[in-house]
């Protein structure tokens, strides 16, 4: 079969988005699929379309419906699909929900966020990753903590850095920043609180392969995002043996699971300077995180994403 993946980010930009996408695209390829990601138009028409977040693929969408309307076509929901732009600009959203024969989700809650008539379409596909076989030696004189989001409003990118501040002297906590920044203005905060913040420190976009490593070594990782429509960087860190830290948001609960001990309210900056006090203090705490999030991790093995796909496409043929 011919399958076609939509995304709305340029080839070349390294986001969850296209990394989703190229993710598929090889879990499709390896069930016998002839895959094409945002391919141009001397490519032949594709026997199924997946378009990648259905407010910004919805022009995608809705022209492959006009075009091919016998043909299957399965929408994948972002957190910004989810969480904004079904409240504040639901019309192109629910165009490619209705047009859409089959949903993803990427966590356990989504069900949650989509109007009654949508949800039987629904199929869940965590995301898989794979990590380092065995943590590296922590840095010495250092609570190594990583925050792993590109800089923009959804992430709340330096809520680490704000509870860092908090933090008493003895306090050996330093938090590593791995991300691009959206727009100069973001650049230049990153750079402002380094230099007013010793304990911060902003490393920019770095390869994936970087980043699993310093994954390893790492102690804890802050994911401290408004809104997720289901972080990869989770799935990442859980299969890395790397304890999470995670404001309370729907997407983090439906990925970590209620019963979570890590979580904290959203953008309450002095919970999550407590809770990482607590973290470098209290090593069993940091072992119960751990040993939850040993628990979960099965759910993201490559192979289970591939045979969720599979499935998938299964019954659209």
């Amino acid at each position: 079969m011919r399958i076609t993946i939509r995304t709305p980010v340029a080839a070349t930009r390294r986001t969850g988005n296209r990394a989703t996408a190229t993710r598929w695209a090889g879990f499709l390829a390896e069930l016998g699929h002839a895959v094409a990601v945002n391919p141009g138009p001397e490519v032949p028409p594709p026997d199924l379309m997946i378009a990648l977040h259905a407010w910004r693929s919805a022009a995608h969408a809705a022209r492959f419906r006009a075009e091919h309307p016998d043909r299957p076509l399965v929408v994948a929901l972002t957190g910004t699909d989810l969480y904004h732009y079904l409240a504040a600009e639901p019309g192109p959203t629910l165009r490619s929900l209705d047009l859409a024969d089959r949903l993803i989700g990427l966590h356990d809650r989504v069900a949650d966020a989509l109007p009654e008539r949508h949800r039987d379409k629904l199929r869940i596909v965590h995301q898989s990753a794979r990590g380092r076989a065995e943590r590296a030696a922590p840095l010495e004189g250092a609570f190594e903590t990583l925050v792993v989001g590109h800089l923009r409003p959804e992430k709340d990118p330096f809520r680490a850095a704000l509870a860092a501040r908090r933090l008493p002297p003895a306090s050996r906590i330093r938090i590593v920043h791995l991300g691009a920044a959206h727009a100069p203005d973001w650049q230049a905060a990153a750079r402002a609180e380094m230099a007013e913040n010793p304990r911060y420190a902003w490393l920019g976009d770095l390869p994936p392969a970087r980043v699993r490593r310093l994954m390893a070594r790492a102690r804890l990782m802050v994911l401290s995002s408004h809104m997720e429509g289901g972080a990869n960087v989770i799935s990442e860190a859980l299969v890395s043996g790397l304890p999470v830290i995670a404001s309370r948001i729907a997407g983090s609960v439906g990925l970590l699971g209620e019963a979570y001990p890590g979580f904290y309210p959203v953008s309450d900056t002095a919970a999550l300077a407590a809770l990482l006090l607590r973290a470098e203090a209290e090593p069993a705490f940091l072992a119960d995180l751990a040993r939850h999030g040993a628990a979960r991790a099965p759910l993201f093995r490559p192979e289970r994403e591939r045979a969720a796909l599979g499935r998938l496409v299964a019954e659209l043929v």
